[in-house]
C-alpha cells in the first residue's frame, strides 16, 4: 500500500536571544491509509512540533523549518502556497490540538466555529452547515447537540469541550486525523472515553491518525505503529506489539519500565530515568541520550546514530546493543 504521507529529513529551529534552539532534527517517518500512529516522547522532545512544521503552524519568526519534504498526495505541503495549504488544513488533514479551551474563540458560539469549515471547505451555505455541525456534535456524543449550537465555549465541560474539538476536526471527513495529546488535562474516564470515541470514528470513517502524547498506555491499545523521539530525533519504530514486547533503545526500555503493569508476575519498583533532557541549543553531533544512558561508550558521545533495521519494520538508532551490552554490529 503506497504511503499516505511521507516526512523525509524535516529540520525546524527556533530563533532566541541566545542563538538557534534546534527544536527538530531530521526526522522521517510515514503514514498508510487507515492506519493509526503514534508519537510518544517526553515533553520537548519535537513530537508537536513536527506535525505542526509539516502543516506549516510553525510561527514565523521565531520558527523556520529549514530543511526536509513532507509529500502528501503528490504535493510537498512545505512548498505549498499560503492559500494551497489552507485548502488542506481542516479539510484533507485535520487536528486536534492539546488544550481544548484555548483552542476555541471564546467569543464566538460552538456552533459558529464547528461550521466554519464546511462554508470555507465545502462550500456549504450557513443553515446547511449548523445543520451538519449539530449531526457532528450528536456523533461525538454531545447531548442535546442542536439546541447547544449556541453555546459558548466556557459553557462547556473539558471533556465536552474536547469532544466539540473532534466533531471540528472530523466535519469535512479528512484522510488524516492528528491529535496533539488531546486527553493530557482530562481525568482518567474521560480520557478513556475519548479514546474509545476517536477509535470508534477512525473504524467507521477509515481515515488514518497520528497520535502524539507521553502516555505510552493510551498507546499500546490504539496504534498500529509507534515512533519514540527523544532530542528532536526519532530514535525507535515499530510495530506496537513489537515495541512493548521488545523495546531495544535504552531511551524506550527506560519509558516502559516507569509503567505500572498489570500482566506483572512479581511486584516491582517503578524506575525512572536518570538526568534531564537535552538543551538544544545546537544540533545533536552526537547521541542526544548518551548523558543518561547506563550502556553509554565513547562512540555514543562522538557519533550519532542513523537508525538502522534490526527486524522487520523494526529501527532503532543505537550504537550499543542493548541485549548484551555490546557494541551493535
Amino acid at each position: 500500500m503506497a504511503d499516505l504521507l511521507n516526512v523525509q529529513g524535516l529540520e525546524t529551529h527556533f530563533r532566541i536571544r541566545e542563538g538557534y534552539v534546534h527544536a527538530v532534527n531530521g526526522v522521517s517517518f510515514h503514514l498508510k491509509e487507515g492506519e493509526t500512529l503514534g508519537i510518544v516522547g517526553e515533553s520537548g522532545c519535537g513530537k508537536s512540533v513536527t506535525v505542526m512544521s509539516m502543516l506549516r503552524l510553525i510561527p514565523t519568526p521565531p520558527g523556520k523549518v529549514v530543511a526536509g519534504k513532507a509529500m502528501y498526495q503528490d504535493k510537498d505541503l512545505l512548498k505549498l502556497t499560503d492559500d494551497e495549504i489552507r485548502h488542506i488544513r481542516g479539510a484533507q488533514i485535520s487536528m486536534i490540538f492539546q488544550d481544548p479551551m484555548t483552542s476555541f474563540n471564546p467569543v464566538l458560539t460552538i456552533g459558529r466555529q464547528v461550521a466554519e469549515p464546511l462554508e470555507i471547505h465545502m462550500g456549504m451555505s450557513r443553515k446547511a452547515a449548523f445543520s451538519r455541525a449539530a449531526e457532528m456534535l450528536e456523533l461525538v456524543g454531545i447531548p442535546g447537540a442542536k439546541e447547544r449550537l449556541n453555546d459558548y465555549p466556557h459553557q462547556f465541560s473539558g471533556g465536552m469541550r474536547q469532544r466539540v474539538m473532534i466533531a471540528m476536526a472530523l466535519t469535512c471527513n479528512p484522510q488524516i486525523l492528528i491529535a496533539d495529546e488531546p486527553t493530557t488535562a482530562l481525568d482518567v474516564t474521560i480520557q478513556a472515553q475519548i479514546v474509545e470515541l476517536v477509535k470508534r470514528l477512525r473504524d467507521e470513517l477509515g481515515m488514518a491518525i497520528i497520535w502524539i502524547t507521553h502516555d505510552l498506555g493510551i498507546i499500546a491499545g490504539l496504534a498500529d505503529r509507534v515512533n519514540v523521539m527523544y532530542g528532536g530525533l526519532i530514535i525507535e519504530t515499530a510495530g506496537v506489539k513489537e515495541l512493548y514486547s521488545h523495546p531495544t533503545h535504552p531511551y524506550t526500555i527506560g519509558l516502559l519500565n516507569s509503567l505500572p503493569r498489570m500482566d506483572a508476575t512479581e511486584r516491582r519498583r517503578l524506575t525512572s530515568i536518570d538526568g534531564l533532557p537535552p538543551v538544544l541549543m545546537t544540533a545533536p553531533n552526537a547521541c542526544p541520550f548518551s548523558p543518561r544512558c547506563s550502556f553509554v561508550m565513547d562512540r555514543c558521545r562522538k557519533e550519532n546514530p542513523a537508525l538502522v533495521n534490526i527486524d522487520t519494520n523494526h529501527q532503532v538508532a543505537c550504537w550499543v546493543d542493548s541485549n548484551t551490552g555490546r557494541p551493535r554490529e
